[in-house]
């Protein structure tokens, strides 16, 4: 009876150690950042709400598409993203105590804030353990199709946006930028997003039928990828305030500038989701 009892648990023992090990590798960036600690307390907490529940939905396509088990429907996938957030409190927390981050005498709402904001780079973590750290990633996956690889693309331009976006480096660089640099860096946020995937050959980059115009991969992958990526780009900067008092100048070079990663992170993903 133990030896059925213990087959039966240690698969989800897999999963679970998994995705403690995927929430501490996604969510460490942002933990071991001086002003993720500062957000923690000063975040406007209508922000943080809504950053919290706009990424659901998000959390829900990748744990259909990615997740570390396979789902059936709607509410398989917000268990797992319930399960999800709870693993990515529990690893962030413990790490954040571990590193003196959080302790003793801190205000319950600076305790909160800085936990729900670690929670979400942990969560997506946590999804993503199966294909990245699972013996299974080779496994066929649901088919993803033109929207689910534009939401794949989603998934990775938000996450390198929300590691980002809080850094006072963005704007000193936005700062510095004049508007040849601005539109320079459009041009090869641009470039090196479609070489990433299609004149590179790395694992999992999208394979053309042959004949297929070289536009048509342009406009329909990279050039709404970008867009994406500068509209998500743009959310994080508002969420973490930093576009509050600036003027439009300002806030298109920053958007430009965080856009950079995005666009990256949206490339990778369509290679390693």
């Amino acid at each position: 009876m133990s030896e059925v009892s213990d087959s039966s648990l240690r698969p989800l023992a897999v999963d679970l150690g998994r995705a403690f090990g995927g929430a501490l590798i996604f969510s460490l960036p942002m933990i071991m950042t001086m002003e993720m600690w500062e957000l923690g307390f000063t975040m406007n907490r209508w922000r943080l709400l809504l950053l919290l529940l706009a990424s659901v939905p998000v959390l829900m396509f990748l744990s259909h598409y990615s997740g570390f088990e396979r789902t059936e429907g709607w509410q398989d996938d917000l268990r797992d993203v319930g399960v999800a957030y709870g693993v990515g409190i529990l690893a962030s927390g413990a790490i954040m105590l571990l590193l003196a981050i959080t302790g003793p005498g801190m205000s319950l709402s600076e305790l909160v804030g800085k936990l729900v904001l670690q929670a979400v780079p942990a969560a997506l973590g946590a999804l993503l353990a199966r294909s990245q750290l699972g013996q299974d990633r080779d496994e066929d996956g649901p088919e993803e199709g033109y929207r689910g690889e534009l939401g794949v693309m989603a998934v990775g331009a938000l996450f390198l946006s929300l590691n980002i976006a809080p850094t006072d480096e963005t704007m000193v660089i936005a700062y510095r930028m004049t508007p040849w640099h601005s539109l320079l860096l459009v041009v090869v946020s641009i470039l090196v997003m479609h070489g990433f995937v299609y004149a590179v050959e790395f694992k999992g980059s999208g394979a053309l039928p042959q004949g297929t115009p070289i536009w048509q991969p342009l406009l329909r992958f990279t050039l709404v990828g970008y867009v994406m990526g500068l509209a998500i780009a743009l959310y994080a900067l508002w969420t973490f305030s930093r576009l509050d008092g600036m003027s439009l100048h300002q806030i298109v070079a920053a958007i430009i500038v965080l856009g950079f990663p995005a666009a990256i992170g949206a490339a990778a993903a369509r290679l390693i989701l």
